[in-house]
């Protein structure tokens, strides 16, 4: 038996146990390098911290402090006044509102827990006071939480960049135009279900109240600008970006939206410091994806694929239909970290970029974050609202579709995704 595919049983058979699956995946690594190589175990160990002492991903902890900050910060609410000021005046209006304050928040914290526990909640009520269905109230909110997996500066797109050697940079710029057409498919199927149902209450459209919705709004909306403006033109790294938006959200929470004190900044760190263990699977999966390389793991995956087809669209049709399971079963950071270096060459090998498999891949696993069984939004939605996971799963599968072929759209059409990454880089 191969040592890889030893590694995966062990892993697949201690998670099915009930074994956290970071210790799974660290306890097969040790149990193979041990049994079934001549590596000191020690190799291990130096991987691990290898692959820790990494600049790059110091951005996701803050990243998730930002967040944080943000939902109790008074930004969400400020946040969430504009959003229903631009678009409340439409049929469906706060249907519409709920998807455009996940877009707006999703460019701010980056994380799709954050956004249906703290936007997602407060819209959620908005709309059930409206007459919304809560179902339905719980569904549009649940799927446009996926967003911030999406749009820049998704944690997610970090992390599969970071991990594929892509700049990212790019892969966050390549994230945005996906992102925002799944947020207009969304309104516009919220739209027509609010005309053919005859649900929701528009709000008068009133230009002072959206300019002074704006004016409360600008230094909240200022993060994105602040954090991915330096970025894009090359002025900061995304590491001292986040920690330039951690330092700006503290100072706007505290001294302009006055929701937060000094003293609150210990609690929210050791709270964020308790949720952002997921970073150090990077470290878990290292050992791991060596044993991998040292199998030739992943060109046997490539030659597998190419005995597929050689066709491009076939084998991203093949890959999404296997991602899309592992996804479900599989915490979408722990997917990253041990699916990358074994897929990225098979995909290159049939012309696929990877940009653009790094993008797909990370929309593709944040089918996970609002599917049962691991679907960790799911969970979040559920604890906020109080309705059986059924249900919420019933209400979501239509949003769910809608995410499913918006993916087929961006196989047959790369350049959706690869376009504007080009028009900005020249590359």
């Amino acid at each position: 038996m191969s040592v890889s595919l030893a590694l995966m049983l062990i892993f697949l058979v201690l998670m099915f146990l009930g074994v956290p699956i970071a210790v799974s995946l660290g306890m097969a690594s040790i149990i193979c390098i041990a049994t079934m190589t001549s590596l000191p175990l020690s190799m291990a160990a130096q991987s691990m911290f290898t692959a820790m002492n990494s600049f790059i991903m110091v951005a996701v902890p803050l990243f998730i402090l930002c967040g944080s900050l943000m939902d109790e910060g008074g930004v969400a609410d400020k946040i969430y006044n504009l959003a229903e000021a631009m678009v409340g005046w439409i049929f469906g209006g706060l249907g519409h509102v709920s998807v455009v304050v996940n877009m707006l928040f999703a460019g701010m914290s980056g994380s799709s827990v954050a956004a249906i526990a703290s936007i997602g909640k407060m819209s959620i009520n908005a709309l059930e006071k409206k007459g919304y269905p809560k179902d339905y109230a719980t569904a549009i909110n649940l799927s446009g939480s996926m967003l911030a997996s999406v749009i820049p500066p998704s944690i997610l797109m970090i992390n599969a960049a970071a991990t594929a050697n892509v700049s990212i940079g790019q892969a966050l710029l390549a994230g945005m135009i996906p992102g925002i057409l799944i947020g207009l498919i969304f309104m516009i199927y919220n739209y027509f279900y609010c005309k053919k149902h005859n649900i929701g209450d528009r709000i008068p459209f009133s230009a002072p109240k959206l300019g002074k919705a704006f004016v409360e709004a600008i230094p909240a909306l200022l993060t994105p600008v602040i954090l991915l403006g330096g970025v894009y033109t090359g002025f900061y790294t995304p590491t001292e970006g986040a920690a330039i938006a951690v330092v700006y959200t503290v100072l706007v929470s505290i001294y302009v939206y006055k929701n937060l004190k000094w003293t609150d900044l210990p609690r929210i760190i050791c709270k964020n410091a308790r949720s952002t263990g997921t970073i150090l699977f990077v470290a878990i999966a290292k050992p791991a994806s060596l044993l991998f390389e040292l199998d030739g793991l992943p060109s046997k995956v490539a030659s597998l694929i190419a005995g597929i087809s050689d066709n491009r669209i076939i084998i991203l049709f093949v890959l999404y239909a296997f991602l899309i399971v592992v996804g479900m079963f599989m915490d979408a950071t722990a997917a990253i970290f041990i699916l990358v270096p074994i897929l990225l060459p098979a995909v290159q090998a049939v012309g696929v970029s990877p940009l653009f498999f790094v993008v797909f891949l990370v929309i593709t696993l944040s089918f996970g974050l609002i599917t049962p069984p691991v679907g960790v939004c799911l969970y979040a939605a559920e604890n906020v609202t109080g309705l059986p996971l059924e249900k919420i799963i019933k209400a979501s599968v239509p949003w769910i579709a809608l995410i499913a072929i918006s993916l087929c759209v961006f196989i047959l059409f790369p350049g959706i995704i690869e376009a504007p990454v080009a028009l900005v880089f020249g590359s």
